[in-house]
């Protein structure tokens, strides 16, 4: 079962956009000596809305290579085409991830049946564990609870990611699916409190810089030392905020550059972070100790 601290793990580029694969080797060894539990490799974090199909699978058979199953590594496989996600889970399948992410079809705004019918079809076609993912304010469609509800039952789909924020939401969830489905946080602001409340875990930006700390969050949420959890959330809370200044990834890819794990490559349309928050960032790494 896959719990804890869970990066959203960022794709290393060069200047020029291409992939950086000594950078992603040693992010990856980093994380597994800080105690990250578990890897989203190609989640949105990761850039998949702008990695070729080839490079999507050859990202995660990396990851999964240089992990070498020391901890659980998962597939980020969303897409907005049902035969599309399917593809990916089975590439990610023959790769040797342990689970896929899948996000909410975006764009093309499917209906809860719809919904439904993408996650099902998905389960049935590839024999891998599936993780649903909901994050509206991206993809403009917001998987309701009892959707959810619904898929819970369907084979191989073993859990959420909710990046609603809304934490109430998340624990009227939990209170209405079976007691090993895993409802995963995913919004670092509020995790703490979902996991608390019950939840398996963060999949997390923040823990990109700083690993050994949202490691320490989330066993301390999730064995009950909520007073504690709670504090090191507050002290960690400017972090959390500066990595949205502006779109996800670029913050936190600014971020990782400057601790001096990475370049600064990312791919259009996303661009740099803008000049007028690179102290904002800088301060909140700082404060962190991440600097």
């Amino acid at each position: 079962m896959i719990k804890g601290s869970i990066v959203a793990l960022v794709t290393p580029m060069t200047a020029d956009g291409q992939v950086d694969w000594k950078s992603l080797q040693e992010l990856v060894e980093w994380h597994v000596e800080k105690g990250t539990d578990s890897i989203v490799a190609v989640g949105t974090t990761g850039e998949s809305a702008t990695l070729t199909v080839a490079e999507h699978g050859e990202v995660i058979a990396k990851i999964v290579n240089q992990v070498n199953g020391r901890i659980p590594v998962i597939a980020g496989t969303g897409a907005n085409a049902t035969a599309e996600a399917i593809e990916l889970s089975k590439a990610a399948k023959e790769a040797g991830a342990d689970a896929c992410l899948s996000v909410t079809p975006y764009y093309n705004k499917p209906t809860q049946e719809g919904l439904f019918q993408h996650y099902s079809m998905i389960a049935k076609s590839v024999a891998i564990p599936q993780i649903l993912y909901n994050v509206p304010g991206r993809t403009a469609v917001d998987m309701k609870t009892e959707t959810v509800v619904r898929l819970s039952k369907v084979a191989n789909i073993i859990g959420i990611k909710e990046a609603t924020g809304d934490v109430p939401r998340a624990i009227d969830l939990m209170a209405q699916v079976g007691k090993d489905f895993l409802v995963y946080s995913g919004d670092d602001a509020t995790a703490v409190e979902l996991m608390i409340a019950g939840g398996h875990g963060n999949i997390s930006v923040t823990a990109n810089v700083v690993p050994d700390q949202m490691a320490k969050l989330c066993a301390l949420a999730m064995s009950g030392q909520a007073e504690q959890a709670r504090a090191l959330n507050e002290s960690l809370m400017p972090l959390h905020q500066a990595l949205f200044l502006e779109s996800n990834p670029i913050p936190v890819k600014w971020a990782v550059a400057e601790m001096g794990k990475i370049g600064h490559g990312i791919r259009l349309p996303l661009t740099n972070l803008a000049d007028q928050f690179h102290q904002p960032l800088r301060d909140a790494l700082k404060n962190a100790g991440a600097l």
